[in-house]
C-alpha cells in the first residue's frame, strides 16, 4: 500500500517488495538476492551457467540445456528416465526454486479440485472442467518414491507444476490416493492458487521435514504441513520431464512440459 503525505509517495518496504516480485516475474534478467540466500545457510545447486550438481540423463541428446541462465526443457529427451536429478541426495531440507512454463501446448480441459481433494462434479456426476494452458511438469522431492508397492508405482513424492484451476503445488497421488484419510488428501490440495501466468516467473519455496511439506507460491502458503506418506527418508531432487512428442503426428504431447528453472538455492536440516 502506498501513502501519500505533503505531496510526495511514501512507499513501504511490502510495497516494494510486491513491486520487485512483479518485475522479477516478468523479466527475463537474472534474479536478485542471491547474497541472502548464502548469509541464511542456503548452497546453490544450480551456478546458472552448466549443468554442474545434476545428472543429465542417460541417452537426453542434449534436450535438458542451460540457455539465458536457466535450466531449459523443451519434452523432447530421448533418455528412458528423462528426468533431471541432482547429483546429492537430501532428507529434511529448504528449497528456493524459480520455474515458468516457457510456452505451452494448446489448452486443455482441467478438472475443478474442491477443497477435500475430490473432483468437482455436475447434476449428473460428469466432472466440472475449464480450459487452461497445457503445460505440466514437477518436482520430485527425495527422489522417486514410485517404487512403493503401496502406491501402484506412482510418484507419490512429486510437487505438481502445471496451469489447473487448483494451482501448483498440489501432491497429486497423495490427493488421488482414495486409501489415504480425507484429511491427508484435503491438505495436498493446494489452499489458493497462487501461480503467475505461463511465460512469467513464479518463485516457490519448499520445506520438507520428515514426511511433512509446506508449499509457498509466490508469496502464498498454497500446501501447509502436508504429509506424504510413504515418502522415502532421503534421495535426489529431480526436475520432471513430461511429455514428448506424437510418433505419428510429430506434434507434443498433451501436459508436456516446455519448461524453466532458476535460482535454485538448498539448505540441509538434518545436518
Amino acid at each position: 500500500m502506498m501513502f501519500v503525505a505533503e505531496g510526495k509517495t511514501k512507499m513501504t518496504k511490502g510495497n516494494l517488495m510486491a513491486l520487485l516480485s512483479v518485475a522479477l516475474s516478468s523479466c527475463c534478467c537474472p534474479p536478485v538476492g542471491e547474497e541472502n540466500f548464502a548469509k541464511d545457510g542456503f548452497v546453490s545447486l544450480f551456478n546458472g551457467k552448466d549443468l554442474s550438481g545434476w545428472k543429465i540423463p542417460e541417452g537426453d541428446k542434449g534436450h535438458w540445456l542451460v540457455i539465458d541462465g536457466a535450466i531449459d526443457y523443451d519434452a523432447q529427451s530421448e533418455a528412458k528416465d528423462k528426468t533431471l536429478w541432482t547429483e546429492e541426495t537430501f532428507g529434511n531440507y529448504e528449497l528456493h526454486i524459480d520455474w515458468r512454463f516457457k510456452s505451452t501446448a494448446g489448452l486443455f480441459p482441467a478438472p475443478t479440485i474442491l477443497p477435500d481433494g475430490n473432483y468437482k462434479t455436475d447434476a449428473d456426476g460428469k466432472q466440472i472442467t475449464t480450459l487452461v494452458p497445457n503445460a505440466d511438469s514437477g518436482i520430485y522431492l527425495r527422489g522417486d518414491s514410485g517404487d512403493d508397492p503401496t502406491y501402484g508405482g506412482r510418484s507419490i513424492d512429486q510437487l505438481n507444476l502445471w496451469c489447473v484451476p487448483v494451482g501448483s503445488g498440489e501432491l497429486f497421488w497423495v490427493r488421488h490416493t482414495k486409501e489415504n484419510a480425507p484429511e491427508i488428501r484435503a491438505a495436498a490440495t493446494p489452499k489458493v492458487r497462487a501461480d503467475n501466468p505461463p511465460r512469467h516467473w513464479n518463485s516457490m519455496d519448499i520445506n520438507l521435514t520428515d514426511d511433512r511439506v509446506t508449499v509457498v507460491l509466490n508469496g502464498k502458503t498454497v500446501i501447509e504441513n502436508a504429509q506424504i506418506p510413504g515418502i522415502s527418508k532421503e534421495g535426489p531432487i529431480g526436475l520432471q520431464h513430461h511429455g514428448g512428442i506424437h510418433e505419428v503426428t510429430g506434434n507434443l504431447l498433451p501436459h508436456s512440459s516446455l519448461v524453466e528453472f532458476r535460482n535454485i538455492w538448498i539448505k540441509r536440516l538434518d545436518r
